[in-house]
């Protein structure tokens, strides 16, 4: 496996040779004419690029002759200058000598000694004679030692790549099927070649979803400038510290979840933190403290947002959803915190006191929630009042292809996205109890309400849940514990089968209008398999439970 220093050293050649590239093609514009404005400003925003791409790669001595070949065309550019004299054989030695540092760096070798030419750039822009060698004078002379190279990377557009894992998720299912009947038929060569064609495809899978990965950097570093916008208009003085940016995840999440994040950091600044005199009255340092993470969490990314500033009032909120109809006072009351912070994710639910630009804690969150269910992962949220607030997203590094568990339920096959699974138990009728028309187990010291997965799915049609009974369970009951927004819910399902990835489909027309599933796959037998969407079933039951 490749280190991150070399995946890093690959992208800056790709991008170092093209700019090479376009140096050559753009000065030989410019010699041509010198008034060719296209050309001036192309070759100064490439030798921008490599400047500051070369000094954070530490190739201090490529960004040093890029920066002095970029003050020159400055130059040029504001007419102090004219590309014209002995400035010209300079300029193209400059090109010929970055052209070989880039190559040194790819081969992995000390990069030329550029002093002499760097004297001569400091002529020019003083205003002075450059003091020009033979290899100078004929630097626009070509030399079949002159070496062209292309890079070693492309660049693919990412529809090409969703094409191409689509193809591999039709070839994953497939090899289901050709592995299952190979183990049915029994013949030693028919099940040599499929566990070789496993392999294979397995292999393939992995490079594919290994291309579409992306550095959550590529988004986070677009934050400072965001963070300093909203501190300004909010009149508060903000430090942002960004940790994780290295950390891979499929490209097509990090674009879903751009809006999503955005909200959260917008939301911390102009409701999570506050003005630096609130702040020293409290005993906090005025300036505020705001950190956007990311870091691997088994086989998810989570990505973090976290503030200092005032928390969640979680006796404000649960007063709030009182008022809203969300749940009982009674009901209430009994909630933990953790069960009250997630009224926050509420459609319209809203504890701020004034629509302002920057919304309130709380409005929106629901879009928030509903980007990060799509995905199929989680959204958290912890506080302490007083101290700060974390939101957590948990998301999957990959959308195409998921762990899931899969379960018999009346003689059909279903999955559930591991994901949303916190466990599964089995447990005996006397281990659980009825309250309030629900039947409750008490599962690693919580109390957890727990139906029957074929009355919940029924329940979409016909109405309420009728009340619990214990009488209807016969023997032990195999429980499936999903957890969504911090509620849990047990599931009872007719048996577990197996654990293992699967290619979600989305659901052919009208099936695609029922919520509760979120998507199809094919198992290895060519049955069609439902994938429930553990969101919509705990939306459902909260519904309707008695």
């Amino acid at each position: 496996m490749k280190s991150r220093e070399q995946e890093y050293r690959e992208i800056f050649m790709a991008e170092a040779l093209e700019y090479y590239d376009a140096m050559s093609r753009h000065i030989s514009e410019l010699e041509k004419d010198p008034t060719d404005e296209q050309a001036l400003n192309e070759l100064f925003r490439v030798m921008h690029n490599l400047k500051a791409n070369g000094r954070a790669m530490g190739y201090a001595d490529i960004g040093e002759v890029a920066h002095g070949m970029e003050t020159i065309f400055g130059l040029i550019r504001s007419k102090e200058r004219t590309f014209s004299g002995s400035l010209v054989p300079v300029m193209f030695s400059g090109i010929d000598t970055l052209g070989r540092m880039i190559r040194a760096v790819g081969d992995g070798e000390e990069t030329a000694d550029a002093s002499v030419l760097l004297a001569n750039l400091e002529r020019l822009v003083q205003g002075e004679e450059p003091i020009l060698e033979d290899d100078e004078q004929s630097a626009t002379d070509e030399d079949a030692t002159r070496k062209l190279e292309l890079s070693d990377l492309v660049y693919i557009q990412i529809k090409k790549l969703d094409h191409l894992l689509n193809l591999v998720g039709e070839l994953i299912i497939d090899r289901d099927r050709i592995l299952t009947l190979s183990q049915e038929i029994g013949n030693p060569a028919l099940q040599s070649t499929a566990a070789h064609l496993f392999r294979i495809t397995d292999d393939l899978q992995y490079s594919v979803m290994d291309a579409r990965l992306v550095n959550v950097g590529s988004l986070f570093n677009k934050f400072p400038r965001v963070v300093r916008d909203v501190a300004v208009a909010e009149r508060k003085d903000v430090e942002l510290v960004i940790v994780g940016q290295d950390i891979q995840i499929d490209r097509n999440i990090l674009q879903i979840i751009t809006d999503a994040l955005l909200h959260l950091v917008r939301n911390a600044i102009g409701h999570g933190l506050e003005t630096p005199d609130v702040r020293r009255q409290a005993g906090k340092p005025a300036q505020g403290h705001l950190t956007l993470s990311a870091q691997t969490e088994r086989d998810d990314v989570l990505i973090q947002v976290t503030d200092d500033g005032r928390g969640i009032d979680v006796e404000s909120v649960r007063k709030k959803a009182v008022e809203r109809g969300l749940v009982t006072a009674e009901a209430a009351r009994n909630l933990d915190a953790g069960a009250v912070r997630a009224f926050l994710f509420e459609p319209g639910f809203s504890m701020a006191k004034e629509v302002t630009d920057i919304s309130g804690r709380g409005v929106g969150l629901d879009v928030v929630k509903l980007a990060i269910d799509s995905l199929g992962g989680q959204l958290r949220v912890e506080s302490v009042l007083g101290q700060g607030t974390t939101f957590s997203l948990v998301l999957p590094t990959s959308i195409a292809v998921k762990g899931a568990l899969l379960f018999e339920l009346a003689s059909r096959s279903y999955a559930i996205p591991l994901m949303h699974t916190d466990s599964v138990v089995s447990l005996w009728p006397d281990e659980m109890h009825v309250v309030g028309g629900v039947l409750m187990a008490r599962i690693l010291n919580e109390n957890i309400p727990v139906i029957n997965l074929h009355d919940l799915l029924h329940s979409a049609e016909d109405g309420l849940l009728a009340a619990a009974s214990k009488s209807d369970l016969m023997g032990r009951q195999d429980i499936i514990i999903v957890n969504y927004n911090n509620r849990k819910l047990g599931l009872i399902v007719d048996r577990f089968l197996r654990q293992q990835d699967i290619v979600i489909k989305p659901m052919s027309k009208p099936l695609d209008q029922i919520d509760l599933f979120g998507g199809v796959t094919l198992l290895g037998s060519g049955q069609v398999c439902l994938v429930l969407d553990v969101p919509a079933l705990t939306r459902l039951f909260l519904a309707k439970r008695p």
